[in-house]
This record gives structure tokens, C-alpha cells and sequence, in this order.
């Protein structure tokens, strides 16, 4: 069943129903999310609209950590993921999102990229 990202999908505020327009277009098609899983590096690439493409990050071991001291960028290692904003679940599976707190071994790191959306992890030691 295809993912779509719509307007008006749901009840209206007396229960009722809305009654559908149009059908589904395909400039309205999702995608599932990617669920970004610690372990061996694996890239996927999808096409997207207008020809273009997107490089998602499926599994990823280390993270470009952008240490603010010394103003250098170092590659770590990710060891697990301590806390995640959007999702409590995300933690015990080893889920990145943006915004995920991570432990690597240079110390705890915030992601600031969207390693669903574009083909690489970049974090900042907090």
C-alpha cells in the first residue's frame, strides 16, 4: 500500500468523515522511513522527484564529530545511542535521528544531520 502525504486525512470535529475530492496523486507519494541502524556502512541511493536522486544512509559506523575546541572535524566511532527526541523506542534499537544524543569514543555527540535524508553523519561533542 503506498504512503501518501496529503491534506485533510482524518474525522472532522463532529466524528464525521471527509468525503474524498480527487484520488491519490503520485507527486503526493511518501516514502517509509529509513531507521538509520548502527553497524557495517551501506548506502542506498532512490530517485526522487524531478529526476533527481537522494543517498540515504542505511547502517553507518563511524560519524564525521565536529569538535568545537579545537575547530576540527574527526572521525569517531559510534558506540550506542544514549537518548533520541522523536522516539523513546529509538533507543534500545540503536536508531540515529537528527538530534539523537550518541556515545562514540571521543566522548557524548549531538547529530546534527538528517542521516535518512542525505548520505552522511555529522555530530557535535557536547
Amino acid at each position: 500500500m503506498a504512503i501518501i502525504q496529503k491534506g485533510h486525512i482524518g474525522k472532522k470535529e463532529s466524528g464525521g468523515i471527509y468525503k474524498q475530492a480527487r484520488g491519490k496523486r503520485i507527486y503526493e507519494l511518501g516514502g517509509r522511513p529509513t531507521l538509520t541502524h548502527i553497524g557495517k556502512h551501506h548506502l542506498k541511493t532512490v530517485k526522487t522527484l524531478g529526476g533527481n536522486s537522494k543517498t540515504k544512509v542505511l547502517t553507518v559506523e563511524t560519524i564525521n564529530l565536529y569538535d568545537s575546541k579545537n575547530k576540527v572535524f574527526v572521525k569517531a566511532k559510534i558506540k550506542m545511542v544514549a537518548e533520541t527526541p522523536c522516539n523513546r523506542h529509538y533507543v534500545r534499537r540503536n536508531i540515529l535521528t537528527k538530534g539523537a544524543i550518541i556515545d562514540t569514543d571521543k566522548g557524548k555527540a549531538k547529530v546534527t544531520s538528517r542521516p535518512g535524508q542525505n548520505g552522511s553523519v555529522t555530530a557535535v561533542l557536547i
